[in-house]
């Protein structure tokens, strides 16, 4: 018998983990289990013809927000095809609906919830030909004309789930994702963790061996998929002390924490971390109080400033934070604060969300009370709420756009950092920047690198805050440029003369000069620091926080990257 597991994920560099380890658990049947996933972006018919031609007799689909609308079409295209293959259909998407999406796609079975157990004994009911679905818990289920549901299975012990993976040679450019518990003890009305109970956690001793196995095979990232991940004091720190005293120069470790629970004991271990071995996400989500409560989010915003504060001084973990627009309570100008309050703290990374009603979730329950519209189809994002109109979240989402485009590309870090001083706050900046953008029809085609800095520039020079301040601004845009990437050539109102490239040369020939000042480049000849290196000449002195009118040269080392910030060194000629 063949198997085929499913998943179309949102980007190539994603894995379904959910798929290996329903895999790995029905370890006796693996021969007959197949793999494969795809994208959001294959074409349905790429997808239905490759599924199709394994002629397998059991299909299953991971279904998630992103992709459930594509695996609708799909099933239905596969039971046309062939009306005798079994469809299994799991995930968030369908767990807590059952019998709806039963209804509404012609799939089989509905795996509800966890489904390692439920998937391995549906296969040994197939290989044994002893399937009795009447018995088998945590499942929805199709019988002729009838959808029955049975009750709802056991949570599984984590120590019983064996490790998914055994040979990294298949996930190579990809980033790996890795679970360590499952559940959360928070109640988050706009999560779907906020309807599991309890937290349950591998022993430390199998989280060991397994990180291990990352560590010596000096994978790139691995990502966390603990919805907490110091729900448990104890736990966290042994897991930050283990990668610490074991890391390998290389793997990056991305957790998604509860900032303002961080105690001292946990801030000392984490201060000595290698810089780049740990990402951490941290959910804001708002700072107003009533929004924070009406969603019990519980979070404490003044902790948590100080706690990412702390973090941030070490300069050695990347921080990404996050907000949420169209929660309750909270309107466009409350919305400014928070996100004020949030950009003020200066993370490597800050998101923009929007609120989703996720099915099973508190917020889709009351979205009446709250007077929350949202879209009927996946992926059920808000269209405005009583207390934030439509065209406000339109503009919300112009402004997300920009700090994506520009703050969180890091294209445009020192520009930002300079010209937001001449806004009254930087939601005003980013808004502004938004409606420019609107006005030139910006948002209707794609822009090359070189082509954002230009908006920018073009931007800030008929900006009435700003427009006496361009030449400082382009300066540090031409800092940006350089600190981003080993350009070949520059837009036209940044184009240097012939005799900076003379002086360049006179810089790269300068032994003593580099030996000086850049001594790990000492032993380079000068046709090679031209090749691997760019000097720039600048009218300010863009590094300092005043922007001083002052003749300052900048060597770019290209071969030499922050890993937090994902920015090339650069070093002080003069």
């Amino acid at each position: 018998m063949k198997i085929v597991l499913t998943a179309l994920n949102a980007k190539y560099i994603h894995t379904a983990l959910a798929l290996y380890s329903l895999k790995a658990y029905a370890k006796e049947f693996q021969k007959d289990i197949l793999i494969e996933e795809y994208t959001i972006n294959h074409q349905e018919d790429f997808i239905l013809q490759e599924i199709c031609r394994h002629q397998a007799e059991v299909i299953c689909f991971s279904c998630y927000l992103w992709n459930i609308h594509q695996i609708s079409r799909i099933v239905d295209n596969i039971k046309k095809i062939s009306p005798h293959v079994m469809i299994i259909l799991g995930g968030p998407e369908v767990s807590y609906n059952a019998e709806e999406t039963l209804k509404e796609i012609p799939a089989d079975i509905v795996i509800r919830g966890e489904g390692e157990v439920t998937f391995y004994e549906i296969v040994k009911g197939l290989q044994n030909n002893t399937l009795t679905l009447e018995k088998i818990n945590g499942i929805s289920y199709r019988k002729e004309n009838s959808i029955f549901s049975n009750q709802d299975r056991a949570p599984v012990a984590l120590d019983e789930l064996p490790f998914v993976y055994d040979d990294i040679t298949a996930f190579q450019h990809r980033i790996l994702y890795y679970e360590t518990q499952r559940g959360c003890p928070y109640r988050c009305q706009y999560c779907l963790s906020s309807i599991e109970q309890g937290v349950r956690f591998l022993s430390m001793e199998r989280v060991k061996k397994d990180l291990q196995f990352f560590l010596e095979n000096h994978v790139p990232q691995v990502k966390f998929v603990d919805r907490t991940f110091n729900a448990n004091e104890k736990h966290a720190n042994e897991i930050w002390n283990y990668l610490i005293e074991h890391d390998n120069g290389v793997t990056n470790f991305h957790m998604e924490i509860t900032a303002d629970i961080l105690t001292e004991k946990s801030l000392f271990l984490l201060q000595k971390a290698r810089k780049g071995l740990f990402q951490f996400e941290i959910g804001v989500q708002s700072t107003n109080a009533d929004t924070i409560k009406a969603i019990q989010r519980n979070t404490h915003f003044e902790t948590l400033k100080i706690i990412v504060n702390k973090i941030k001084s070490y300069g050695n973990i990347h921080q990404h934070l996050d907000l949420i627009a169209g929660l309750p309570y909270e309107d466009y100008a409350s919305f400014r604060r928070s996100f004020n309050d949030v950009y003020a703290l200066e993370p490597e990374q800050f998101q923009l969300g929007f609120l989703k009603l996720l099915k099973g979730s508190g917020l889709r329950r009351d979205a009446e009370k709250y007077g929350i519209v949202y879209r009927k189809d996946a992926v059920y994002e808000v269209l405005y709420t009583k207390e934030l109109s439509y065209f406000e979240i339109c503009r919300l989402k112009q402004i997300e756009d920009m700090v994506e485009t520009y703050y969180n590309s890091g294209k445009a870090r020192y520009g930002i950092a300079y010209t937001i001083k001449f806004f009254p706050t930087p939601f005003d900046f980013y808004e502004a920047l938004g409606e420019y953008w609107l006005s030139q029809n910006y948002h209707a085609v794609q822009h090359s690198k070189m082509e954002l800095y230009s908006i920018f520039y073009a931007f800030v020079s008929q900006a009435e805050n700003t427009a006496a301040y361009k030449e400082v601004i382009k300066e540090c845009l031409k800092l940006d440029i350089f600190i981003n990437d080993n350009v070949k050539t520059l837009p036209d109102w940044l184009q240097e003369n012939a005799e900076d490239k003379q002086k360049r040369w006179e810089y790269f020939n300068n032994a003593e000069l580099i030996q000086q000042k850049v001594p790990h480049l000492a032993e380079q000849t000068p046709k090679q620091l031209s090749k691997s290196c760019y000097i720039g000449f600048f009218q300010y002195d863009v590094l300092s926080p005043q922007k001083e009118k002052k003749q300052t040269v900048l060597l770019f080392d290209y071969a030499k990257k922050d890993v937090v910030m994902q920015k090339y060194l650069c070093y002080r000629l003069e």
